[in-house]
């Protein structure tokens, strides 16, 4: 259900998160982060459709609840990192040279989240990032304080990042009050039309249409949207 009801509002999202707001008028310089209640993996998809070929690098993380003792501020940070210096052409120096450094350390050591912080900080500088968040609201309390601190930092230095961020509606005070209100914040709610919609299309794809029956079908278009609404 969710990648449909984000299907309906991907284009305005692609739009709002590339500074665009109707295709034609740039988004004010103080909007810098989006905020929905849930993300598909089509808001990645089209934006990595959009940067394809304009040196533009789209980055991507999903929280997990049941992962959190893995999801660390530093982790999190290293994969973004990672997305976004594996789509470069060449790898600024400043990169190698710590990435060297690191290694000569203790036999080679995992980097600080303040080394992440710099080597992040010197490819926003020299192109324009994506950064898409999922489910923030599923990471632990104090790690969201140090990774929205981290990203407001490099939101500070780099002015043509753009961050989509989702979550429940109980973290949105935080993320405005760390990310110095440079948010614009999107409501997502499925429609019962678009819901039957999606319905009677994976209806139609079914693979075993002898085990579904008139009545069965007709049960089925009632009961879920009628559960979603009450969501």
């Amino acid at each position: 259900m969710t990648q449909f009801c984000f299907a309906m509002e991907i284009r305005g999202l692609e739009r709002l998160l590339s500074g665009n707001k109707d295709g034609s008028r740039e988004m004010g310089g103080r909007e810098q982060v989006l905020i929905g209640r849930d993300v598909s993996s089509l808001v990645t998809d089209d934006l990595c459709n959009q940067a394809r070929g304009k040196g533009v690098a789209v980055a991507c993380f999903y929280f997990d609840f049941a992962a959190q003792k893995e999801q660390s501020p530093t982790s999190m940070l290293g994969a973004l990192l990672k997305q976004v210096v594996s789509g470069m052409e060449e790898v600024p120096e400043e990169i190698v040279q710590d990435y060297v450094d690191q290694k000569k350390v203790l036999g080679g050591r995992r980097p600080l989240l303040s080394d992440i912080m710099r080597m992040l900080q010197a490819t926003a500088s020299k192109k324009r990032i994506f950064i898409c968040l999922d489910a923030m609201d599923e990471c632990v309390a104090g790690d969201r304080v140090k990774i929205l601190n981290s990203l407001g930092q490099i939101l500070q230095r780099s002015p043509s990042t753009r961050i989509f961020v989702t979550g429940r509606p109980h973290i949105r005070a935080e993320i405005e009050s760390r990310l110095s209100r440079r948010v614009t914040t999107i409501l997502i709610t499925p429609r019962k039309d678009d819901v039957i919609g999606f319905l009677h299309n994976r209806l139609a794809e079914d693979t075993t249409p002898d085990a579904m029956d008139g009545s069965l079908e007709a049960d089925i278009l009632k009961k879920i949207p009628q559960d979603i609404s009450e969501m």
